[in-house]
């Protein structure tokens, strides 16, 4: 995985221009093929994937039955079979556990990681791919829930399946751009994605994700029941917000460093980081739900104790979750 091949600002520039792509060495992809794949893609995660069609593409969520996040995936669906891309970690533990629940269905599952390479551009095709996957971030897909206001920056992102043996071909279309320019404009979309967001209590709710990547008015799914109480009864412990970070400091801060917040009081963690060629440094961080929109928060840098002063952008409201209106179910005195 190259961070950068130059200077990471100029390739954000390239990489929206449609002038070069990201070769994301640690993304992986699964074919899950056989006449029941769609119906039991569609018990096994959050998007309704029963009725996909040809070409469409979709997020999804597979869950635990308590509704925290296990891993996302990218869908798209070529008629015959669904492609997957997902995060490499713990890969084939997880071919095991799709394949182990494939019972009776007619379906095969099988990881094709080593046959074709994922290509990351901005809303162009690559030649020679087999399949394409464009992000429906940060509209709405049908049946989600918006709780923020969504972002305002530009997200055309989009990743392209090629064969390895066309891979040389590739960088003969486009120059080579590193993920840390792709971060840095993923954060400024506010964009939450695999593994970086997610730990062991991730809930779609606390990062926006039921807006793209969870149809509310689905059949049942692993993590359902959880999902709907906190979305119509309760809220989520915490929220994601966007951090403007302190310009004069010397380094960015790492994944997992800190947050503080009044009385220095730790409140939660960064998640994602990036230097934006014309925000500047900005993060992705996760904070307990209650945190008040309108203090400074720190960020403070586990390897070195630097601290950085940081102001937030409200991404998931504070008063996220309990859409459902009981005062009628009340019973009267």
């Amino acid at each position: 995985m190259t961070q950068s091949y130059s200077n990471p600002l100029v390739e954000q520039r390239e990489f929206v221009a449609g002038s070069s792509a990201v070769f994301l060495e640690e993304k992986s992809v699964l074919v899950v093929s056989g006449e029941d794949r769609l119906t039991w893609l569609n018990d096994l995660f959050s998007q309704k994937l029963d009725d996909l069609k040809p070409g469409v593409s979709v997020e999804a969520l597979w869950l635990d039955a308590q509704g925290r996040i296990v891993r996302d995936f990218h869908i798209v669906d070529d008629g015959e079979k669904s492609w997957l891309i997902t995060y490499s970690t713990e890969l084939a533990n997880l071919v095991t556990q799709l394949q182990r629940m494939v019972f009776r269905a007619k379906v095969t599952v099988e990881d094709v990681s080593e046959d074709y390479a994922v290509v990351a551009t901005w809303s162009k095709d690559v030649p020679g791919s087999v399949m394409s996957w464009q992000d429906p971030w940060p509209e709405v897909s049908a049946g989600g829930w918006r709780y923020g206001e969504g972002p305002s920056e530009p997200w055309n992102y989009r990743e392209s399946l090629v064969p390895e043996a066309l891979v040389p071909s590739v960088w003969k279309e486009f120059k080579h751009c590193g993920t840390m320019a792709l971060d840095a404009l993923r954060v400024a979309a506010m964009r939450p994605t695999g593994p970086n967001e997610i730990d062991e209590k991730a809930l779609p709710h606390e990062f926006d994700w039921l807006a793209s990547a969870v149809h509310m008015n689905k059949g049942c799914y692993r993590g359902q029941e959880a999902v709907a109480k906190v979305h119509n009864l309760g809220h989520p412990p915490r929220r994601l917000v966007f951090l403007h970070l302190d310009g004069s400091a010397h380094a960015l801060p790492d994944l997992g460093d800190e947050i503080f917040g009044a009385d220095d009081v730790a409140i939660g963690k960064v998640t994602s980081v990036g230097q934006h060629h014309e925000m500047g440094p900005i993060a992705l961080g996760l904070v307990k739900r209650n945190t008040s929109v309108d203090i400074e928060l720190r960020v403070v840098n586990a390897a070195t104790g630097e601290s950085l002063s940081a102001t937030q952008e409200v991404i998931v409201p504070v008063d996220a979750g309990s859409v459902v209106d009981v005062s009628g179910l009340r019973g009267k005195k």
